[in-house]
């Protein structure tokens, strides 16, 4: 006697489902560079020093590795925490920060600091005249993060938190932000 296996509601094909779905997510496109935020709009650093690199790498929502001068370095965003590997909300905020800068060209400006305790550049990132550290925060992938003494554009970056946070943009409806 033949055996048939009933995949119709076995737990195999529940299982088998929901790796799918979880791999659906990954195959969703970035979200779109929201543009709230007009380039004009940003402060500018006209007396810190700063440098052209190119973008090889998104690591997260706030750290991507570059070539600059022949070399590669990785670079943290100032003022700004993005989730983590483990939290709700990571691929999101990392596909928003690959959206502005994945490829591109991208000005770095320093604040105080050149680097953190894990050697990486401490930058202001800017596509053409844009902030895209402002950006992130305004679209709500990150949350402004006080980082002394790198902290010239914080209570700029807070003022465009609270607006993400009331409007419950980006990563805000995950409550992965502290107030």
């Amino acid at each position: 006697m033949k055996k048939t296996y009933n995949f119709d509601n076995s737990p195999l094909r529940w299982l088998l489902l929901l790796v799918l779905l979880l791999a659906a997510c990954d195959l969703l496109p970035p979200p779109a560079p929201s543009g709230d935020v007009l380039a004009s709009d940003a402060p500018q650093l006209p007396n810190a020093p700063s440098e052209t690199a190119v973008v090889t790498e998104v690591i997260d929502g706030d750290t991507i590795r570059v070539l600059l001068d022949g070399r590669t370095y990785r670079v943290r965003y100032i003022g700004i925490d993005t989730p983590e590997r483990d939290e709700a909300c990571f691929a999101d905020a990392t596909n928003a920060n690959a959206a502005w800068v994945e490829g591109q060209t991208v000005r770095l400006v320093q604040d105080e600091s050149n680097t953190d305790r894990f050697d990486r550049l401490l930058r202001y990132v800017y596509v053409d005249e844009v902030l895209v550290n402002a950006e992130l925060v305004a679209g709500g992938w990150a949350e402004s993060k006080r980082y002394p003494p790198d902290d010239e554009l914080f209570d700029y970056l807070e003022g465009l938190e609270a607006n993400a946070a009331d409007q419950q943009l980006g990563c805000h409806p995950a409550g992965v932000f502290a107030p």
